[in-house]
């Protein structure tokens, strides 16, 4: 797995109103985890403002935005969900809907003013969200004994606070299974560590590596 970094998402869904030349644009942005989430989110929206005239739309899914849509939903094509989407892949995020639904004042803004708007609305809304990050995290297991154990995993718990790694919980039977997750590029140090710590007795395994969400503090 590659180690770049990986697009940040957003805690919950988020709403920001903003009123341009009597036009009221309503900006909703939501976290999904797949298109079709996403589908329904703007499904959900558009019933509860049928009154709307426009639902303009953008999303990012995947874990590296790869699946990218937008629409203008009537307006002036590449003037709403265009600059949308552009937002979204400025602020580098994924697995997010955004939804803003307008409606029209009686004053027309021209092409260059519904760019700036949809394009304001979503960064206004992102303005208010909770982020959270994506770190892809490699999973290392060990076996220790018993009497072992507490020694082992006080200084396991020391490395992850350093290295802001995370711990996986112990499982306790015949020996007692230790574990943690760290950044991949840590793998080696952290196996020669738990190396040296036991004098060579014990042997990390390194397994799979998920990507783990992490709120911003």
């Amino acid at each position: 797995m590659t180690t770049r970094a990986l697009p940040a998402t957003i805690a919950a869904p988020v709403e920001h109103r903003s009123v341009i030349k009597k036009s009221v644009f309503l900006a909703n942005a939501a976290p999904v985890a797949s298109v079709e989430a996403a589908d329904d989110v703007v499904a959900s929206l558009r019933k509860r403002h049928w009154d709307a005239r426009h639902h303009c739309t953008a999303l990012v899914v995947g874990a590296y935005a790869e699946r990218q849509r937008s629409s203008d939903d009537g307006e002036p094509a590449g003037t709403a969900g265009t600059p949308m989407l552009e937002v979204l892949r400025h602020r580098h995020v994924t697995d997010v809907v955004v939804v803003v639904s307008r409606w029209f004042g009686g004053v027309k803004l021209g092409a260059g003013g519904l760019v700036r708007a949809y394009g304001s609305a979503v960064s206004a809304a992102l303005d208010e969200a909770a982020w959270v990050d994506r770190v892809p995290l490699t999973s290392l297991t060990m076996e220790v004994q018993q009497s072992d154990a507490g020694r082992v995993l006080a200084a396991l718990h020391t490395w992850v606070d350093r290295h802001d790694a995370v711990l996986i919980e112990p499982t306790y039977g015949t020996a007692v299974t230790l574990g943690m997750r760290v950044k991949p590029g840590l793998v080696e140090a952290a196996c020669a560590e738990i190396a040296e710590l036991t004098s060579g007795t014990v042997e990390a395994m390194a397994g799979s590596t998920v990507i783990v969400n992490k709120r911003r503090s």
